[in-house]
């Protein structure tokens, strides 16, 4: 996938921020963009934050969607269809930080044995995929910045998925790495 620009990635943001603000009664019209790049089936994840707290973040990691489409989706979803929240209020909408990241491609994790996969991991840098036992989850390389250790990481994101710490060790446990492109919005 070809690399968004700067001013791409704030058309985004405010298009995330429009959105949001249509779905919480503000009437104002969508940003256009008309960047033939937001046409290209990418992976993408919104995050809001509320005082440096998580407020939300619902993504896709598959690129099954447009970037436009897949930032729509999951902008509306981090809003108000995160489990893990109420759905955002008009009072919260002001204060709230937005963020997008949007996914390359993964790849296999090249390790080759499973006691190299943390050596082979780039803390900051790499999203991380882990499948096993048909479940699955990612942690986006920002993760690492509340779990530094290659390890903690992935136990954490062994228990994400609901399954053992530590099967991360297992050999038939694949891990998939992407890097991304994030955008968030400037304080005014």
């Amino acid at each position: 996938m070809k690399l968004l620009t700067p001013e791409e990635g704030r058309l985004l943001l405010k298009t995330i921020r429009t959105v949001i603000g249509r779905e919480l009664g503000e009437q104002s019209a969508l940003p256009v963009g008309e960047a033939s790049v937001f046409d290209e089936n990418a992976g993408t994840f919104v995050t809001l934050k509320l005082n440096n707290q998580l407020r939300g973040c619902i993504g896709n990691i598959e690129p099954v969607k447009s970037i436009r489409q897949s930032v729509l989706d999951n902008a509306i979803s981090a809003a108000f269809h995160d489990h893990r929240f109420a759905p955002l209020t008009r009072q919260e909408f002001d204060e709230v930080e937005i963020s997008l990241s949007v996914l390359g491609h993964a790849k296999p994790l090249l390790a080759d044995k499973t006691a190299d996969r943390c050596n082979a991991l780039r803390p900051g840098k790499d999203g991380v995929i882990l499948r096993c036992k048909g479940r699955s989850a990612t942690f986006l390389p920002q993760v690492w910045e509340q779990l530094p250790d290659p390890q903690n990481f992935l136990s954490h994101l062994c228990i994400k998925a609901g399954l053992e710490r530590d099967c991360w060790l297992n050999n038939d446990t694949e891990i998939l790495v992407y890097q991304v492109q994030s955008f968030t919005e400037e304080k005014e």
